[in-house]
């Protein structure tokens, strides 16, 4: 099978392009210097030059402020473009993955959320990604896949966008500060990026109908207790302190509780690892010399 991956040196993007060879792909991976997926020809090139049997996009416009501040850009990146790459796959016959999040609920559900639970966005970010969601599974229903996932993290630097992770963040101030504040009134669904990647590819390799899923890591927990299990697993022994800072920060609301439910893929056999053990296969890679 032949891939074409668009986001290469995201958090994200890395790991799939590492672990495709495992699932015995041809990957054929760009970053958006050599994409731009808001000029839909790019893609469409690639496309009739490669002949993939699927396209993944890790590409998104996802740093919550700026979506807040830009919200026609965030629908540039998170709808209109998905739009065109669903149309383009349709147009060449190959399947179509794209991501989406957790901020597409209102977080008042109270337990994990299902892949058919009604989605209600709080602010402009979850709705540019609800917007994507409609249209690949409008334009290209017979082969487009909406992979929702939720506090995403990886890489040896994390999120290019974001400046790191959370993972990553954390561990600077536990090393730099003496006490450390973290929220603990958002729970939610932390997922390892080497998890989610692989995950989507058996998505791919199980030949599944198209859809949308949730992957994550099992479990779900607050920032509050993940940064606990990041302090004991990396050794830091700094003071962290529980902060209840409610679920808004200004104009921008976020869901008190948006863990998921992996139920569609689990009951395909796919299944990802707890949230702690995605932790520790983290930590450990971040240890590798």
């Amino acid at each position: 099978m032949k891939i074409i991956l668009i986001g290469k040196n995201g958090q994200l993007g890395g790991e799939i392009a590492k672990d495709a060879s495992l699932f015995d792909f041809e990957i054929f991976s760009f970053d958006r210097d050599e994409i731009d997926v808001s000029e839909p020809m790019q893609l469409e090139e690639k496309i009739r030059e490669i002949k993939p049997d699927a396209v993944i996009n890790t590409s998104a416009y996802h740093v919550l402020p700026k979506c807040e501040e830009h919200p026609w850009e965030a629908m540039k990146i998170n709808f209109v473009a998905v739009g065109e790459m669903a149309r383009s796959c349709k147009k060449y016959g190959a399947k179509f993955v794209t991501y989406s999040t957790d901020y597409v609920f209102n977080g008042k559900k109270g337990v994990p959320y299902g892949e058919s639970d009604k989605i209600d966005p709080l602010q402009f970010y979850g709705v540019s990604k609800c917007a994507g969601e409609f249209a690949a599974l409008n334009l290209y229903p017979e082969g487009s896949f909406v992979v929702r996932t939720c506090g995403l993290y990886g890489g040896m630097t994390g999120s290019p966008e974001k400046g790191g992770n959370f993972v990553l963040n954390i561990i600077k101030e536990g090393r730099e500060k003496e006490i450390v504040e973290v929220s603990s009134e958002q729970v939610v669904s932390p997922t390892y990026a080497g998890d989610l990647s692989k995950a989507t590819l058996s998505l791919l390799k199980k030949r599944i109908d198209p859809g949308i899923y949730h992957l994550v890591n099992e479990g779900s927990c607050s920032w509050y207790e993940f940064a606990r299990e990041i302090f004991r697993l990396a050794g830091i022994g700094t003071r962290l302190v529980p902060a209840d800072r409610g679920s808004s920060s200004g104009a921008m609301k976020r869901p008190a509780f948006s863990a998921l439910s992996n139920t569609k893929a689990k009951a395909k056999g796919i299944v990802l690892p707890s949230w702690r053990e995605g932790l520790a296969s983290y930590i450990r890679s971040l240890m590798v010399p």
